[in-house]
């Protein structure tokens, strides 16, 4: 029986390597990050102080993640409203159309219901993963041209 509950401290190693198969999945290029690193940057994001996300875990009966959802509230959305935006959603690939991604997506848009002036949920997806927009088109969404997505690195101004 899978379960589904809020991440806590006890998740971090689970989380780290499931981020791991995250960068995999995507084909990241880039080298490893170390295993310990990975844990600390997990602890850092979900458990200090304040928390820079939100994370909901599925975990299977053994007591071992499967998948994970990460989300903040971001402000403003509509008016004067917020939004809860997921940033990372994804469950092994093993365990993939068995209604557990499904669940994650159902269990966020409930949290952003319960949440007084959450108006919606949102998140973004790749074009060239057509198993995710199928996914959430299976729910029930609809894609948007609506936005461009920007990117800057963090470091320092060039020019």
């Amino acid at each position: 029986m899978m379960r589904f509950r809020p991440a806590n401290r006890k998740d971090t190693t689970g989380l780290a390597e499931l981020i791991l198969e995250v960068e995999q999945f995507y084909d990241n290029s880039t080298a490893v990050q170390p295993l310990a690193e990975r844990r600390r940057q997990v602890a850092e994001a979900l458990f200090g102080s304040p928390p820079m996300a939100h994370a909901l875990v599925a975990e299977d009966e053994d007591g071992d993640l499967v998948g994970f959802a990460v989300y903040s509230f971001l402000w403003p959305a509509a008016g004067s409203s917020h939004s809860l935006f997921v940033k990372e959603l994804f469950v092994r690939s093993a365990l993939r159309r068995h209604g557990i991604g499904t669940r994650l997506m159902d269990i966020l848009r409930a949290l952003a219901a319960m949440r007084p002036g959450c108006t919606r949920v949102e998140w973004m997806t790749d074009r060239n993963n057509p198993g995710a927009r199928s996914f959430y088109q299976s729910l029930g969404c609809t894609e948007s041209d609506d936005k461009i997505v920007y990117r800057l690195d963090a470091g320092p101004e060039k020019g």
